[in-house]
């Protein structure tokens, strides 16, 4: 039985690698990301996220859940729709890399 579950592992590691972002790539990829995220993913608007320092595997996730309509927004939809999943890591390795604007009281930032 073990050696079962073990194989069921070992399969399911073999069958969906990661795909490893790059983030000079995703720098490239980032401007059209720019007009509302921010040049580096610190957006100076509240109504749209700050992507700078979030963890890649979070940015990729919401990207993905964007391309396949699991996540709505009337935005982000169709700017995920044709990305690949080598975009969509590179985007998510550059923004990661970002450091994030840390938010003060009254909504001041940092």
């Amino acid at each position: 039985m073990l050696k079962h579950i073990v194989l069921l592992i070992g399969a399911a590691c073999v069958a969906a690698p990661a795909v490893a972002g790059n983030p000079d790539a995703g720098k490239q990829k980032s401007a059209v990301c720019a007009a509302c995220h921010g040049a580096d993913g610190n957006s100076a608007v509240p109504d749209f996220p700050r992507l700078a320092g979030q963890q890649p595997d979070y940015l990729a996730k919401v990207l993905h859940d964007y391309k396949s309509g699991a996540r709505k927004n009337a935005i982000m939809a169709p700017q995920a729709a044709n990305l690949s999943d080598q975009d969509i890591a590179d985007l998510a390795a550059y923004f990661a890399s970002q450091t994030g604007l840390r938010v003060k009281s009254a909504g001041r930032t940092e």
